[in-house]
C-alpha cells in the first residue's frame, strides 16, 4: 500500500476545446483565463498541485501545443514541469498511459487532472482516502448544479415549489484522480480507459470515489457560459 501522498502528477491538456471558441482559436483550453483570476486555468492547477506537495508535473499537450509549451517555458512555475505530445492520437486512456510513462517515479502513486478543471480541495485527504480503501484508482466526485430551474410537485400533481439551479441528485466524475503505480499498466495503449479500465476496476472493487469536501469549489470549463459563470462564482467565493 502507498502511504505517502503523491509528489508527481499528470495534467491532460490536449483537448480541442471546440465548445470554448473563439477563446480557443489561438490557445489550448488550459491556457484560457477565467476573467478576474489573473492566471490561465493551468497556472491555477500547477499552483494547487505544488501547494499539495507535488514537485513534478507532466503536461500532456495536443491542440496548439506550442502555445502552452511557450507559456510554461516563460512562466515562473512552483514545480518542475515536463511536456509531452502524443505522436498520434491515442485516445484518453492511451494518452494518459503515454504521459504517465514520463513520470519521474514510475513505482510511486500519482495524481492526474483534466486540464479544464478549476477546483481547490485537499489532495492529501484524497490520497489518504485512496490508501485506506487499498484502491488502484480513486476518482474525485462532484455534485454539480443543474443549469435549469427545477419544479417540485406533490403526489396529486400540484406544483409546490420552484428551485433555481438545484444540486444534481447524482455524483459525477470531477476529473481529478489518484492512481497507484499498478494502474499505469492497466491502461490501454490506444482507447478510452473510462470504457475499459475503470469499469473493470469497479467490478473488482478496486475503484474508489472521493466526494469533494463540503464547500469545495469545482467547475469544468467547457463553454463560454462556464467561463462567465466561473468568473461570477469565484468573485463571490473570494478565491
Amino acid at each position: 500500500m502507498d502511504h505517502a501522498p503523491p509528489t508527481q502528477a499528470v495534467i491532460l491538456a490536449g483537448g480541442q476545446g471546440s465548445r470554448l471558441r473563439p477563446y480557443t482559436d489561438d490557445r489550448p483550453k488550459p491556457m484560457v483565463e477565467i476573467p478576474g483570476t489573473g492566471t490561465p486555468i493551468i497556472g491555477h492547477q500547477l499552483s494547487w498541485l505544488a501547494a499539495e506537495g507535488v514537485t513534478h508535473a507532466v503536461v500532456s499537450c495536443g491542440h496548439l501545443a506550442a502555445v502552452l509549451q511557450q507559456w510554461l517555458e516563460t512562466a515562473e512555475l512552483p514545480l518542475r514541469v515536463t511536456t509531452v505530445v502524443e505522436p498520434e492520437p491515442l485516445g484518453r486512456g492511451g494518452g494518459l498511459r503515454y504521459a504517465a510513462a514520463h513520470l519521474p517515479l514510475p513505482d510511486e502513486p500519482w495524481y492526474a487532472t483534466n486540464g479544464d478543471i478549476w477546483t481547490r480541495f485537499s489532495l492529501r485527504e484524497m490520497a489518504a482516502f485512496h490508501t485506506e480503501r487499498d484502491a488502484t484508482a480513486t476518482l474525485a466526485l462532484a455534485r454539480p448544479r443543474i443549469p435549469w430551474g427545477a419544479v417540485e410537485t406533490d403526489a396529486f400533481g400540484h406544483i409546490t415549489d420552484f428551485i433555481e439551479s438545484p444540486p444534481s441528485p447524482y455524483l459525477i466524475n470531477a476529473g481529478v484522480y489518484v492512481f497507484s503505480p499498478a494502474f499505469t499498466g492497466l491502461l490501454p495503449e490506444v482507447g478510452d480507459h473510462e470504457r475499459t479500465t475503470f469499469p473493470w476496476l469497479a467490478r473488482d472493487r478496486r475503484l474508489a470515489g472521493f466526494p469533494l469536501p463540503q464547500g469545495a469549489y469545482w467547475r469544468a470549463i467547457d463553454t463560454a457560459k462556464d467561463l462567465a459563470e466561473a468568473a461570477k462564482e469565484l468573485a463571490s467565493y473570494g478565491s
